[in-house]
């Protein structure tokens, strides 16, 4: 099958050549480049196009069926499977969905998630941190309150959630947010480049550590409610923005 006209898939270099091409045929899928269903082209026309080896080439072909991306049959080749299939909790699957900018569906869902979990964790944290992981939780704080530009922000404003993440002292939470960080670092940026002030949500953060200082876990739960439902916030008013008038 020769590839498509309109997609450009760019030679690969030398270095890791399996990773780079798992990375070029994955932002390719997850950007839609690559249809839900759609074949691949044989081994050999693939390989050419992308200037590698076919055995590097079936390396990073396996790392895409572990990640739900594509799906290989003897008889009927590679093809692209639908989105319900991908490993959504993956690192890169979610690192290829950040980078192209997330759709509002995207962040719809990831907020849903993350008003089901950080409520909960930081309630957790009142009940469980220990004075180390209090003074990490304040010393992102600081660092968000000291920032001078959006970058510095979003870069504490994660270490903040981390640092209350590992005071849950639940390792489940702990790798689950191993996981999502990127996504979340995402969010963040987004969140604070639409407020009027990126310092906005300093306050919640503040309720959220004298909480979690207090050891009062159901004021901690509704003051990263209320810090989760502004960031939402925040980005709706950017969707509004864009929309023509």
């Amino acid at each position: 099958m020769p590839l498509r006209t309109n997609v450009i898939v760019k030679p690969v270099a030398a270095r890791n050549l399996h990773g780079q091409v798992v990375q070029e045929l994955g932002q390719m899928i997850v950007g839609g480049k690559l249809a839900p269903g759609e074949g691949l082209p044989r081994e050999e026309v693939l390989a050419e196009h992308l200037k590698v080896s076919r055995t590097a080439l079936r390396e990073a072909m396996k790392v895409l069926v572990a990640k739900g991306l594509i799906e290989s049959r003897q008889r009927t080749g590679a093809r692209v499977r639908e989105a319900i299939y991908w490993n959504q909790l993956d690192a890169d699957v979610l690192a290829w969905r950040c980078a192209l900018m997330p759709t509002e569906s995207f962040v719809e869902k990831l907020v849903e998630m993350r008003e089901l979990i950080e409520p909960a964790a930081a309630a957790a944290a009142a009940k469980r941190r220990t004075p180390e992981q209090l003074a990490a939780l304040k010393a992102a704080y600081d660092a968000m309150a000291a920032a001078e530009d959006l970058d510095a922000w979003a870069e504490a404003d994660l270490a903040f959630h981390q640092s209350m993440l590992h005071a849950t002292n639940n390792e489940l939470m702990v790798s689950l947010f191993a996981v999502i960080a990127t996504a979340l670092g995402t969010f963040f940026l987004l969140s604070a480049r639409n407020a009027e002030n990126f310092k906005l949500a300093l306050p919640h953060h503040e309720k959220v550590y004298e909480a979690v200082r207090k050891r009062q876990p159901e004021v901690a739960r509704e003051a990263m409610l209320r810090m989760v439902g502004e960031s939402h916030d925040n980005i709706r008013r950017r969707g509004r923005k864009l929309k023509p008038a």
